[in-house]
């Protein structure tokens, strides 16, 4: 599962794109246990879900025109440029130049061949999240896309990610792990499973990256989203060899998912 020893590749930040602020950080409170912690007035309104002190996430208002409430999957890079221009190469789009953050490192964001956006973050004064895969944090990230082959060879061609086939109740899964750090079973931080589609053949959602975040208890974590005013999406339900997954959305639309993974995994 996913770690805090960032290599090329990796996810190693995260963060909610809100309307309301101070209403995303009372729903993920209630939910999670998390506590918000303003990074300054000069951040414009960003700071960070902490555990325990240490950061599992982080909160800022939509910047983009027209954006929709959406968590932010960052993968790790050692050189932004020069992955914003093999992003480009690759046939995926810059919706936003790098720039330096206030020397804590370096920021770009992306979006690839088929609509699915993400960024990537190379540190500076700031590695990355401070604690992942222990609960209430982030375990697992997951590309929803028409084409897995496709979005597969691009971000393999991109970090030199590994993949490999599982099979899924009525699919074909692609589990990834970075390039370098041992096994690929040690390194897998995510995977990548098709669209879901309608009756009628055509997608249910666009595509993106969903971040799944660590329960101990998915049924009450789901009662905790609705009591606080988020939906469930997909209920709590077991998945042979994975464990007990839930999908949800915050109030203002975000998408996550909860995962408690199997003991014997």
């Amino acid at each position: 599962m996913l770690g805090t020893d960032f290599r090329t590749g990796s996810p190693n930040w995260l963060d909610l794109g809100s309307p309301d602020t101070g209403a995303a950080a009372a729903f993920y409170g209630a939910v999670f246990g998390w506590r918000f912690e303003s990074a300054g007035p000069e951040a414009g309104g960003y700071g960070f879900f902490q555990v325990d002190g240490k950061t599992v996430a982080a909160l800022g208002p939509l910047t983009e025109e027209g954006a929709a409430s959406a968590w932010m999957v960052h993968f790790h890079t050692p050189d932004i440029q020069a992955t914003t221009e093999h992003v480009r190469s690759g046939g995926g789009r810059v919706r936003m130049e790098p720039m330096d953050v206030m020397g804590e490192g370096w920021l770009a964001q992306f979006t690839d061949p088929q609509g699915a956006q993400f960024a990537c973050w190379q540190p500076g004064g700031t590695g990355g999240l401070e604690l992942t895969s222990a609960e209430n944090s982030l375990l697992w990230v997951e590309l929803h896309v028409p084409d897995p082959v496709a979005a597969i060879a691009f971000y393999a061609d991109l970090f030199g990610w590994r993949s490999a086939e599982m099979e899924a109740p009525g699919m074909t899964y692609r589990v990834l792990s970075t390039a370098d750090g041992g096994a690929q079973e040690d390194t897998s931080f995510g995977g990548v499973a098709p669209q879901a589609q309608d009756a009628a053949g055509g997608p249910t959602t666009g595509p993106r990256w969903v971040p799944y975040f660590h329960a101990a208890d998915v049924d009450a974590t789901v009662s905790a989203i609705e009591g606080a005013g988020g939906s469930v999406l997909m209920p709590a339900a077991d998945v042979p060899d994975v464990g007990r997954i839930a999908w949800a959305a915050d109030p203002a639309g975000a998408v996550f998912a909860l995962l408690k993974p199997d003991p014997r995994m």
